[in-house]
């Protein structure tokens, strides 16, 4: 049997978990705090140092984050083989990159909400970027400037289950910055491809060893 683990996003935990959760190969699952993203450099070591420690513990590793700045080559400085998302960011992951572009192009202030981030919602916002911190001011004061220039709030649905959660959370997420709420499908085609690399890659291992 294979040896593979995961270190991800908490973002995108309900994709990869959706697609993993009943597969034995998977023997090691962590998703690390998505407000990580604000300090890339402690990002990228904390992850650097997650999937070193499971060195001798796991074949492979599923990466699940995508190619963002902080975050080019990092495969090469790991001790384990490790497999990325294909997308700069999360979106990009859920989306491809050139319907991203489109959404955007159709939309310039577009708020993408993923299931993760739909999770996360206006209280997620107020942790990554401390905004419950100025003394004197509300974190709605900043969130409304932080969204003058949105329009809309973009729910982009996998097709995990639970829609009625996630969209109930993406409307309150729009209500409480005043955008428009609409719905698009998307796919979860390029995580399923990582998944079946990082599982080639843990075979290939299994083989040299032989």
């Amino acid at each position: 049997m294979l040896r593979l683990a995961i270190v991800a996003c908490e973002v995108l935990k309900d994709e990869i978990e959706y697609l993993t959760k009943d597969d034995p190969d998977f023997v090691h699952r962590e998703y690390l705090k998505f407000a990580l993203h604000e300090h890339a450099d402690e990002m990228r070591k904390i992850i650097i140092e997650k999937v070193n420690g499971l060195n001798g513990k796991a074949d492979a590793v599923l990466l699940g984050y995508g190619v963002c700045q902080s975050l080019q080559d990092v495969t090469d400085v790991l001790d384990i083989p490790a497999v990325m998302l294909t997308g700069a960011d999360c979106i990009d992951v859920l989306l491809g990159p050139d319907e991203y572009k489109a959404e955007k192009k159709k939309c310039i202030g577009t708020w993408f909400a993923s299931p993760g981030w739909a999770v996360q919602g206006v209280d997620g916002l107020i942790e990554q970027f401390h905004l419950d911190s100025a003394e004197g001011y509300e974190p709605q004061y900043f969130l409304d400037m932080m969204f003058e220039s949105y329009e809309r709030c973009l729910f982009l649905d996998p097709g995990i289950g639970n829609d009625e959660f996630y969209m109930r959370r993406s409307q309150e997420f729009a209500d409480r910055l005043k955008l428009k709420l609409e719905r698009r499908p998307c796919n979860l085609e390029r995580i399923n491809e990582c998944i079946a690399r990082v599982k080639e890659i843990a075979n290939g291992q299994h083989i040299n060893k032989e």
